[in-house]
């Protein structure tokens, strides 16, 4: 899908009159990201963290309106998340969707294709974004803004820290509805 696709899929959404919403999925980890520090020049701040693979799990979805969706999970994120996504954005915004992500296996799970053929279809369609160009996708823009600029240098003790800070930061986020618009411009996406 090129921006020429992303442009008859939001045109599509119109006539529709279905909401676009973007989906992506991310990792956040107890380890911060590493960004400059206004520490004295020479005296580099060392940060000790134990060192873990634990993350949280989040899928997130935007629209061109400014709504920011979230779903946080402390395990690896499977095909039931998707479907639980789906109807959490299907009872919070109310219409018809036309939801735009990439090709992970979670989300061609057989618990998608069972809940899209048990009647949602009706209310949800679904569009692929294509593999190579994730910088399609401005939900992209969503996690650069979370990792790189409200938890900068956040170095927290355990998951349940970093999901207190992390919910913290999208409820900022959320506030900020022109900032989510924004993601869109940033994707190149003109719609």
């Amino acid at each position: 899908m090129a921006r020429r696709d992303l442009a008859r899929v939001e045109k599509k959404a119109r006539l529709e009159r279905r909401v676009l919403v973007f989906v992506d999925e991310s990792g956040f980890y107890l380890l911060p990201a590493r960004v400059r520090t206004y520490a004295p020049r020479g005296q580099t701040p060392i940060l000790r963290v134990f060192q873990t693979r634990d993350h949280l799990s989040v899928m997130s979805g935007i629209t061109m309106e400014g709504h920011l969706f979230t779903m946080t999970r402390y395990d690896a994120l499977a095909g039931t998340d998707s479907v639980h996504f789906l109807k959490h954005l299907r009872a919070q915004l109310n219409r018809n969707l036309l939801v735009v992500w990439d090709g992970s296996p979670i989300h061609r799970a057989l618990e998608v294709k069972t809940y899209l053929t048990e009647g949602a279809a009706k209310h949800i369609h679904l569009e692929r974004l294509p593999s190579y160009a994730p910088d399609l996708n401005p939900d992209e823009g969503t996690w650069k803004h979370l990792k790189h600029i409200e938890l900068r240098n956040v170095c927290c003790l355990d998951l349940p820290d970093l999901y207190h800070e992390l919910q913290l930061a999208v409820v900022r986020l959320r506030r900020q509805s022109w900032l989510v618009q924004s993601f869109f411009g940033g994707a190149g996406l003109a719609i």
